[in-house]
């Protein structure tokens, strides 16, 4: 195959894969193994092996190659020439109508810290083995930036353990103020920013802490706590914005197909096992654990491939309520959105997998949703017994006020907060059913609804019981 006809090779090729690659030597070809990222009609990044050397193979095609190959090549240089650790660059080239390639050495069994991280993230905050993954990307941050350098998309998979050494990849990321020089304080501060937003935000009272790694490596510039947190927050607001605008197209992380008959997102992972829920949605609310059924919704527990899902289909009753449905996003694609935010904040909710909204020319009907499923007691089940004594759990109490302080946080209000609603899973009390779910963009709004969500939450109990008052007691209060 011609460099230049990956472009239309899509996002999975067959693999192996033979690609004419030509340098001072001749033409050779690679045999390109295995892929490990794809972005189709732009970049093909994966394992192979050139002139009989493993190599990783960075291709890139379409019209904008030269621009990706130049800017992948100049920052693999800047890391190269201020003696920071990179895999050594074995062969480039570009050429015209063709494309650009860049083959680097293969480091084998080479671990990110991405994936490192991902071993350790679920264990209470700061344990010592996530400080030791953390620690070690910011002294390898401290590191780049006292040479001058930065890497704009800095994130974990960007740092790979290999041989004892810490490996800085991905050079197009990589800009530069003056080589060799420690970077300005803002820009530090700038590029810390990235970093730390990338983190989960139960993980934010600690950045002071983890801040001493990085001072330890790099104790150029005093970095003020407030300063760096106001660049935190810009970030993560700007990728919270961008993550949910990833769940409404087509991408690395969600397939998305739009047409006049429907809609129909699914996280990437997940599309081989959603593809049979979301044909079959029907028969399987049938043939489920239903929940609830008829109106404007019908919800059942269902068993596919030996997994347990929850799917929820959203029911059209009459005309009427047709006309008031098919013009706005359906109540699935809300739950969906809403969904993938939570998850985005760090605050616990099923895992939205998948969602249908059927169309008939291009007017809205039936909608269908599919998460992972709840399997911990509801919050009206774990209070029962202490509904009289007040005595409740405090790990649970105190579980449902931290819940509270998050959604005051991100000035979130649920819409509906039965107990049903509310599961407690893995030490944590987990949200469902997001349908009337809103961030609000001002306090005043929010405050109103969070007053509102404040006084549905104590409806589940008896006013005069000491339960309600232990609750009303510890729930934080806003004034409107």
């Amino acid at each position: 195959m011609r460099l230049s006809e990956l472009k239309d090779a899509g996002r999975s090729p067959s693999l192996p894969l033979s690609v004419t690659l030509a340098d001072a030597a001749g033409s050779a070809e690679l045999q390109l193994l295995s892929l490990l990222r794809v972005l189709p009609g732009q970049r093909y990044v994966g394992a192979g092996v050139w002139r009989g050397t493993p190599v990783l193979a960075k291709l890139l095609v379409g019209s904008n190659a030269a621009r990706h190959f130049q800017r992948e090549l100049d920052g693999v240089k800047l890391i190269a020439a201020q003696g920071l650790t990179t895999p050594q660059l074995l062969a480039d080239g570009l050429k015209e109508g063709e494309g650009g390639w860049l083959l680097f050495e293969l480091l084998e069994g080479a671990e990110s810290l991405g994936d490192a991280w991902a071993e350790v993230e679920a264990l209470p905050a700061l344990a010592d083995e996530q400080q030791a993954v953390l620690g070690e990307a910011l002294s390898a941050v401290a590191r780049m930036h006292a040479k001058g350098l930065w890497q704009a998309d800095l994130h974990l998979d960007n740092l790979l353990r290999h041989g004892g050494q810490l490996y800085l990849i991905d050079g197009a990321g990589i800009k530069s103020e003056t080589p060799g020089q420690n970077l300005s304080r803002q820009r530090v501060l700038e590029n810390l920013g990235v970093f730390f937003a990338q983190l989960p935000k139960r993980l934010e009272p600690f950045i002071e802490e983890l801040l001493v790694h990085y001072l330890l490596a790099n104790g150029e510039h005093a970095l003020p706590l407030e300063a760096l947190l106001k660049q935190v927050d810009k970030v993560r607001a700007w990728r919270l914005k961008d993550y949910l605008d990833k769940a409404g197209r087509e991408c690395t992380l969600f397939s998305v197909q739009r047409s006049l008959s429907g809609l129909r997102a699914i996280r990437r992972p997940e599309v081989a096992a959603m593809l049979p829920v979301l044909e079959q949605a029907d028969t399987l609310i049938d043939q489920g654990h239903l929940f609830k059924t008829g109106g404007a919704a019908s919800v059942a527990r269902v068993e596919v491939g030996g997994r347990t899902l929850v799917l929820k289909r959203y029911n059209i009753k009459n005309t009427a309520h047709w006309f008031k449905r098919f013009w706005r996003p359906s109540r699935a694609w809300h739950s969906w959105i809403e969904g993938h935010r939570l998850a985005f904040l760090d605050i616990a909710t099923p895992t939205p997998l998948a969602v249908l909204e059927q169309r008939v020319m291009g007017l809205r009907s039936r909608a269908y949703l599919v998460t992972e499923y709840a399997d911990g007691p509801d919050l009206i089940e774990c209070f029962k017994p202490y509904v009289d004594s007040g005595e409740a759990p405090e790990a649970q109490l105190q579980a449902l006020v931290h819940l509270m302080q998050q959604l005051i946080r991100e000035r979130i209000s649920h819409g509906d907060m039965k107990g049903h609603n509310l599961f407690w899973q893995n030490g944590q009390w987990s949200l469902i059913d997001l349908d009337a779910m809103c961030q609000h963009a001002t306090q005043l709004s929010f405050a109103a609804a969070y007053s509102r969500d404040r006084a549905r939450m104590l409806r589940n109990w008896p006013s005069g019981s000491a339960l309600y008052q232990r609750v009303d007691q510890l729930l934080p209060r806003l004034t409107e």
